[in-house]
């Protein structure tokens, strides 16, 4: 099992866009148990990413509770560094 920080950024790697509620549902499973797979966790790990280049915002809407989500991609040389480091 990967570290979850690692699974986050692969994750990026196999999708076109996700906001932290996607990551936390998509992680569950195997991850479900962890203290940082918590909203706000995801959403520092996701903020982290961006600030090194590896994710890019993509866009943001408020959600049916009047939250802000924000949605992120990994482009294709931040998914080339994370698939060069993060093996499946």
């Amino acid at each position: 099992m990967k570290p979850l920080n690692y699974a986050i950024l692969k994750y990026f790697t196999k999708i076109n866009e996700a906001c932290a509620d996607d990551v936390i549902n998509a992680l569950k499973g195997e991850y479900g148990n962890f203290k940082a797979l918590k909203k706000k966790a995801v959403i520092t790990a996701l903020m982290t990413a961006e600030a090194n280049g590896l994710i890019e915002e993509t866009r943001f809407e408020l959600d049916k509770n009047g939250e802000l989500r924000v949605y992120y991609r990994a482009h294709e040389d931040g998914a080339a560094t994370i698939n060069k480091y993060i093996k499946d």
